[in-house]
């Protein structure tokens, strides 16, 4: 797993405690945690090349270590179908960030491939625990986390048990296991998620947090749309 090692030694190089977005997505995916395609374009001409690259749909966002809130500052735009619309979003994106703060460093763009309507939203996430260490947590996703607060939570390491068992409890499980003619979400891709998160938190104790928010859960597989990764502030 160098290549974790060698992005969080970066972020702490230059004093960063959040990763990027690109730099969390490219960590969990070392450890075999689905994720959504995607490149860093530093300019208009590479976000059309990457978004071509990627096929259309696509999803573009700001990556700045001084935007943490990217939509608050109009950093994303979604769904954008042909060259021209990438390459306004583009220019949008960069204006938006300058406008809100002009100081901003802007490394680029994520070009993002736009994944295709789920049957739920999950999330899986880690917190430290100041005695027992880390926690994960899992839920209903997306824009439901902060209304239901429907989690539950397990301390790292987990054992396949602890993982179903943790999907099983949660109150919105029958929508996950398929209700009124909806298909069922593939449960063990689910496990498997939860699994992969606990190994990397427990092999980088250097991460204090971590969000995949959400993650979409389809009948065959599940894809992590965004990721949030928070470093500890000791090394």
């Amino acid at each position: 797993m160098n290549k974790v090692k060698e992005i969080i030694e970066k972020a702490r190089m230059e004093n960063r405690v959040y990763l990027l977005e690109n730099e969390a997505k490219t960590v969990i995916r070392e450890y075999g945690i689905p994720v959504t395609r995607f490149e860093v374009a530093r300019t208009v001409d590479e976000a059309v090349e990457y978004a071509e690259k990627i096929g259309y749909p696509v999803v573009l966002k700001i990556v700045s270590p001084d935007v943490i809130h990217k939509s608050d500052v109009g950093g994303v735009m979604i769904n954008l179908k042909d060259e021209n619309e990438v390459k306004k979003a583009y220019e949008d994106i960069i204006n938006n960030v300058k406008k809100h703060k002009s100081d901003a460093r802007i490394i680029g763009v994520l070009v993002q491939e736009y994944a295709p309507e789920p049957i739920a939203e999950v999330i899986v996430g880690m917190t430290k625990d100041p005695q027992f260490g880390p926690a994960i947590m899992f839920g209903l996703g997306g824009i439901f986390v902060e209304v239901f607060k429907d989690v539950s939570f397990r301390i790292a390491p987990l054992t396949e048990y602890d993982a179903r068992e943790m999907i099983t409890e949660i109150k919105s499980y029958p929508i996950l296991r398929g209700i009124r003619g909806r298909k069922p979400v593939d449960i063990n891709e689910l496990v498997n998620i939860i699994l992969k998160v606990s190994k990397l938190v427990t092999e980088h104790p250097e991460i204090d947090q971590l969000d995949l928010n959400p993650i979409f859960a389809y009948d065959k597989g599940a894809l992590t749309v965004d990721a949030r990764i928070i470093l500890s502030l000791s090394s």
